[in-house]
């Protein structure tokens, strides 16, 4: 057993969440407390009624999520919201969300955790916010439809739009939605953008200027870090953890 405070302290300084700028809706670290105690830690990318439900049922009491409570802002607590929040206080679960930080990290984020899936390393971060980078670049010798055919094997759904070389130079990732990355490949040097989801109008872009755009699936891409933070946690507590997967398709 070990102290809800121990572990939110430990997250708080592993992600940097006091010194990293998020997006205002992200409130970042603890948002729903327990009675004090941690027996067992869940990872989940989307807080919501499902997730914490099944959370409650298998006994996770320290939840880690990568989408926390409060995108939508104030919201009264009736319906749908009462049952999240609900859920929790009777199962006596915590809830800790951690955003951007989860996509950056040179450790345990998203996107260096995407470069390693196809033996590549990241060595240049691109795609920054408030003077944080959040993607990250590999150098690659692979050719395309390698790396796709590994994608296929990892992601259940792939979508490629191949207008870039065949063997990409460098590629960038950048976990989630990519639509603020694909504007800055060219200028960062890159040919080929590894990502979860895509607007339509990209395609023509990636057309003009010579690009591969790679999706994944938002979900998909997003399951890493939350997974590599409460393993991480487990194991510095002597904790069982395990991740809540809710076959999230978007």
């Amino acid at each position: 057993m070990a102290s809800l405070q121990q572990l939110t302290e430990y997250c708080d300084k592993r992600t940097r969440r006091t010194a990293f700028k998020d997006f205002p809706g992200a409130h970042n670290g603890l948002q729903v407390g327990n009675d004090g105690r941690v027996t067992r830690i869940g990872a989940a990318v989307d807080a919501g009624l499902v997730p914490f439900e099944t959370a409650v049922a298998r006994g996770i009491d320290f939840l880690i999520v990568h989408h926390g409570l409060f995108w939508g802002g104030v919201q009264p607590l009736t319906g749908p919201v009462y049952s999240r929040y609900a859920a929790l206080v009777r199962g006596n679960c915590a809830v800790y969300s951690s955003h951007l930080p989860l996509d950056a990290h040179e450790e345990i984020g998203n996107n260096v955790l995407l470069a390693r899936q196809l033996g590549l390393k990241p060595k240049r971060p691109f795609l920054f916010h408030e003077n944080e980078a959040i993607g990250w670049i590999a150098p690659n010798k692979l050719k395309r439809s390698q790396l796709c055919a590994r994608l296929e094997e990892l992601y259940p759904k792939v979508t490629l739009i191949d207008c870039g070389p065949a063997t990409p130079k460098q590629v960038g990732f950048c976990s989630g939605s990519g639509n603020s990355a694909v504007p800055q490949l060219v200028a960062a040097g890159v040919d080929t953008l590894i990502t979860g989801e895509l607007r339509e109008e990209w395609f023509n872009y990636a057309q003009e200027h010579r690009l591969n755009l790679i999706c994944c699936g938002h979900y998909a891409t997003e399951v890493h870090g939350v997974k590599a933070l409460a393993a991480e946690l487990a194991k510095k507590f002597r904790l069982p953890w395990e991740f809540i997967e809710t076959d999230n398709p978007l």
